[in-house]
């Protein structure tokens, strides 16, 4: 009887894996064909280099055996200009309990980053609630604006409290009450747009694309004029 339970036991496991490997391989698929639309290069293999490259994110240096993988590079068009992008999605392991209570949880999340033509003080944009401690804001208070709502559903960090402001204008605050964006975090010169708790659909990526560049198509004429260029 034990034997059976065992055979039963393994059957079940195989059974998981090779569903979790057809969801995979549909996924990788879906963003293949998004790429392709998006006039954008896929890549689905791993990519063990990407927590380095970009460690000024929080969400990237979380846990261990962190990878990146799905992953989309190509151009933004961002103020006239060809802008870096990449996207796709990122694992990382955690550990905890000890002995025979040790137990290892896989995280995974989808991400954008764009690299925009110029350099900013770091800004932070989250949903209230949303509780992670990013590098570069943490440790600075939270802005308030005159909008009670804009202030009870966002939270807003920067070193600079000014460019926070100039940013975040009425026309901006608008804007961002009429959506529901993940947390954007703009450190040394990148912007990430991700909530680092969950993978988007395909067609999300592409929504979040379009709402990147609708973002920043919101900056006011005088922050921009008053920016150094990233070159």
């Amino acid at each position: 009887m034990q034997f059976v339970f065992i055979g039963v036991a393994v059957l079940v496991v195989v059974a998981i894996a090779i569903v979790g490997w057809r969801m995979e391989k549909k996924r990788q698929e879906a963003l293949a064909a998004l790429a392709q639309q998006l006039s954008l290069r896929f890549d689905p293999g791993v990519d063990h280099g990407h927590d380095d490259e970009y460690a000024q994110f929080e969400i990237f240096r979380r846990g261990n055996s962190r990878v990146a993988r799905n992953t989309l590079t190509g151009t933004i068009e961002l103020f006239d200009q060809p802008c870096r992008l990449v996207a796709g999605d990122f694992r990382y392991k955690t550990t905890s309990g000890t002995g025979k209570n040790r137990r290892t949880t896989t995280h995974r999340f989808s991400y954008l980053i764009v690299h925009p033509p110029w350099r900013t003080p770091p800004l932070l944009i989250r949903p209230e609630g949303f509780f992670d401690k990013v590098k570069g804001a943490f440790g600075f208070d939270d802005i308030d604006f005159e909008s009670a709502e804009f202030s009870r559903r966002f939270c807003v960090k920067s070193p600079d409290k000014r460019f926070a402001y100039d940013v975040v204008d009425p026309r901006m605050i608008e804007f961002l009450l009429a959506g529901n964006p993940p947390a954007i975090d703009i450190e040394y010169g990148r912007c990430c747009l991700s909530d680092g708790r969950r993978r988007w659909e395909p067609q999300q990526f592409e929504a979040n694309l379009a709402w990147i560049g609708q973002f920043f198509d919101r900056w006011p004429q005088h922050v921009l004029a008053s920016l150094e260029s990233a070159s």
